[in-house]
């Protein structure tokens, strides 16, 4: 039984994703940021296999850039150290894709240093986001 214990945990181990993300900081000006638009309701999570890109707008947005050409914003319930300036996170999911109950880890400097821990908020489909 205690076999059985181990090899399921094992087997559930593998099935986490460590997922590091390079993401870009740019920040949008404020005609950018006029042409963003909401389109339809906001969605819980996104596939991680249509996840093409993703920037940093700054401490509190992310923009996912999918493989169907839509353009998904996280807007974080709350600001996350960091994250605008460093540009980089990492998240673990034992799913195939990525939701507003997961948790992102901040990269920070040339080591990867684990920074300040934060959770997501739900994935708003937008218009207009440049690159």
């Amino acid at each position: 039984m205690a076999r059985a214990s181990r090899m399921i945990f094992a087997a559930s181990l593998a099935l986490v994703t460590l997922i590091a993300t390079d993401a870009i900081a740019r920040p949008l000006k404020p005609e950018e940021e006029a042409r963003i638009k909401s389109v339809g309701k906001p969605v819980d999570c996104l596939p991680l296999q249509s996840v093409q890109d993703s920037r940093v707008r700054d401490d509190q947005t992310i923009d996912f850039y999918a493989s169907n050409r839509r353009v998904y914003r996280n807007r974080l319930p709350q600001s996350c150290p960091q994250l605008g300036s460093e540009e980089r996170f990492a998240f673990k999911t034992s799913l195939q894709q990525l939701c507003s109950v997961d948790i992102i880890t901040v990269l920070t400097g040339p080591g990867l240093t684990r920074g300040a821990s934060c959770g997501l908020g739900k994935f708003q489909p937008i218009t207009g986001a440049p690159r």
